[in-house]
Order: structure tokens, then sequence, then C-alpha cells
């Protein structure tokens, strides 16, 4: 490494030295000398007897040349590039068919508000006030729940979700606890209350009518929830966190069709998915298409660290039904009832206890099917119309296939002895 070094050395102070190439390259600069006055002053008129030149040829090219030249040219252009047609729709408006797509597509955003604009007027604000026992001084306290709730009809009838509106009736009926008031508040008139009634309601569908006195309110059109279809655009519109946020709209798309949720522990029920925001206070609202028709009602958010965008609509095919019987009866009718409430022998507590596995009859109510039948406090049902009962979901699917009036067989242990008794179901009220 060193003897390369010094051989490079070498070179480069012999190549200076002696003039001969070395391994550096060398650039000589030598300055120019000065020009006369007299040759710039030539340079500058042959450039303006140029310039007046070069004018003239152009003006007569645009003058003379190129109108006898433009008919052939366009003949030649014609042939290789087609006149574009328009059709009389497209030549009235003046807009191509390609740039009335690309406006609808940068637009489409608009459809949102357009649909707020028409439907919030439809969906009203409710607040309930039921009276719950306190523990001092006996005294009876208040508490306030609100929700959402669509306009069905000019006339003041109104739909939303049952557990809305349940906390301020007695038991299983239409009527208000004493000191309970249900209240709903228009979109329009957000300061005015008015007091509402309960047409009807159905539990086992989250479904409730309710109405208020009032005339020419701007009705919801509904639409046809057969028809979505997953990605398309879903608005829901309601009250999110309660009337403090009344006509919120959040936007999204249909995220799945014909969800299966378990409600509770004996009870399944079918939705629409959206990941349009729905929260607390949105329950009885409305779940809109891209036509401003709506087709579910909003009902239920899973809540789940970590996870988002998972709301929940009634199908408004699903809804119909039952609004329309309990417009018509208060109740959903046919529906068949038994008059019992149990709790679950599972496994465990049948190991446990000796006890079969099956229903334990908590409360037999008074007049139902299952007094009628001889269904006693403390009997296990353990089969229902020739099929083994182990859970409440078990009851509830056997008893579904059946309507109010129907008679069958239910097996029931009472002291350690198996009974069969025959019940003809009630109807649900």
């Amino acid at each position: 490494m060193e003897n390369n070094f010094n051989n490079f050395e070498d070179n480069f102070t012999e190549s200076s030295r002696t003039g001969r190439p070395g391994p550096f390259y060398t650039e000589s600069f030598k300055k120019p000398k000065r020009k006369s006055k007299g040759i710039l002053f030539q340079m500058i008129i042959v450039s303006l007897i140029s310039s007046i030149i070069g004018g003239s040829v152009v003006f007569a090219a645009f003058q003379f040349v190129a109108p006898a030249l433009e008919p052939s040219v366009t003949g030649f252009l014609n042939n290789v590039i087609p006149e574009k047609t328009v059709d009389n729709s497209e030549a009235s408006s003046g807009v191509d068919t390609e740039t009335y797509k690309k406006v609808i597509i940068e637009t489409s955003d608009s459809a949102v508000t357009a649909i707020a604009e028409n439907v919030c007027p439809s969906v009203v604000g409710i607040r309930v006030t039921s009276v719950a026992q306190g523990n001092y001084l006996f005294w009876n306290m208040p508490t306030q729940g609100e929700g959402s709730g669509i306009i069905m009809s000019s006339d003041g009838y109104i739909v939303t979700n049952n557990h809305v509106i349940e906390n301020a009736l007695q038991d299983r009926s239409n009527k208000l606890r004493q000191g309970a008031k249900i209240e709903v508040f228009l979109p329009t008139d957000k300061d005015k209350s008015y007091a509402a009634t309960v047409v009807g309601r159905d539990s086992d569908t989250d479904i409730a009518v309710i109405k208020i006195d009032a005339k020419g309110l701007k009705a919801a059109e509904f639409g046809d929830s057969s028809k979505l279809k997953v990605g398309e655009l879903a608005v829901a519109i309601g009250n999110p966190a309660g009337l403090n946020f009344m006509s919120s709209v959040t936007a999204g798309i249909i995220s799945g069709l014909d969800r299966k949720i378990q409600v509770s522990e004996d009870e399944t029920m079918t939705y629409i998915q959206t990941d349009a925001a729905i929260n607390e206070g949105n329950s009885g609202g409305a779940l809109v298409n891209s036509k401003g028709q709506v087709i579910g009602i909003n009902t239920a958010k899973i809540s789940i660290t970590g996870v988002e965008g998972l709301g929940f609509a009634i199908p408004i095919n699903d809804a119909k039904p039952i609004v329309d019987q309990l417009i018509m009866f208060g109740y959903v009718k046919g529906r068949p009832y038994i008059g019992i409430s149990g709790r679950e022998i599972t496994e465990q507590i049948s190991s446990f206890y000796g006890l079969p596995v099956g229903i334990y009859i908590l409360e037999v109510e008074s007049g139902s099917a299952a007094e009628k039948a001889g269904i006693k406090k403390g009997d296990i049902l353990v089969s229902l119309a020739g099929k083994e009962v182990r859970t409440m979901t078990e009851l509830e699917t056997i008893k579904e296939k059946y309507k109010a009036g129907d008679t069958v067989k239910v097996v029931v242990v009472r002291n350690n002895k198996k009974l069969t008794l025959t019940l003809t179901f009630g109807e649900e009220q």
C-alpha cells in the first residue's frame, strides 16, 4: 500500500514538472480579447431586419394560407376521428354523459345532506319518566330515559323500540305506572313536549307504537329491507346520548344482513348490521337508505373494548306486520302463550341437587294456559309437544311452531314423579 501511494505521488510530481499526462486532468483557460464596438452595432442591425422579415411571413401565412387549407384539414380529421353523437337530452342540457356521471360521483356526499333534510323532521325524541321505589323515607324516586321514534302518520302515530318505553309501563300491559309518563319532542319544536299514550307493544320483537295528539306531522317513507345489499349507503338518524343531540345524522354502509344476535337468555333476533354510528339514545330511530326511505329501526350496539362500527337495526319488513297488529289489536294476535316464569336446571345444578334437567317453575300466572293445564309452582318442565326441554331457548323454539288455541302434551316432574298434562296455548297480549 505504501509503495503504491509513493508511485502515485511520484507520477503527479513528474507530470507537473514535464507537462506529460499524469493521474490528474488539468484544464487551461485563456481570457478572450475585447472586440470593438463596430461589430456589436452590426449585429443589432442584422437582428432587427430578421425580426421584420419573420413577422411578415407569419402574418401572411395566417391571413392567406390557413383559410385555404381549412376545408382539407377538417375533412381529414373527420375521417380519422368520427364526430361524437349527442342525444336530445344531452344536447338540451349541454352536458355529455361522461361529464354527467363524473359530476354525480364527485358530489355523492350531497345525498346524505338531502336525506337528512328530508327525514330528520320525521324522527322524534322520546323522554320516559318512570318511578322507582326508594329506600329512604318511602320516597318514590323518578328516573328518566331518552330515546328516538319515527313518525308513521301525519296524525301522530310513532313507532319506537319497546325497551325505550317499557320502564314506564305496568308489567306486560300498555298502561302507565302511577307517576310515570312518556313525552314526545318534535324536531321542528324542541321546546314543546307532547304526552304520548301506548297503542301497543311487543317485547319479543322489541317494537312499540305510541301516539300523540297532533296533526300535520311529516311522516317518514318506509322502504323494502329485502332489497338491501351489503355495501350500500346507510344513514342513521336519532338522538344519541339523549335530546341534547337531537336529530344527529351519521352515515356508513350496510355491513351485513340477517345477523343473528342473542338479545336475552331465551331469545335471538335477526338484524341489519351497519357501521353508521348507533349509540344509546338512537334506539327507536331510523336507518335510512339512499332514497331517504326507512329500512330499519335502530335498536342495538355491541360495546366491546377495541371493537367499533357494530350497530344493528330491526329490518322494516319484519317490523311492519308487528306494527300493523299493534295498531289494530294492541298486541300481536295469535301468538301462543303458556303463562309461566322459570329458571333453567343445568347439568351442574342437576348433579348437585339430584334434580332432572329442565325448567324449574317459579311462578304460574292466574288464569293462564299453564294453570288450566294443571302446572304448579315447583314443577320441573322436561318436555313440550313430545320434545325434550332443557333450556328456555328450546322451550321458546317449540312454542313458536304453534299458535294460540293449539293443544299439546306437556311433561312435568313433581315430587320425583313424571306427570303428562294437556295444555292449550293461550294468546299472548
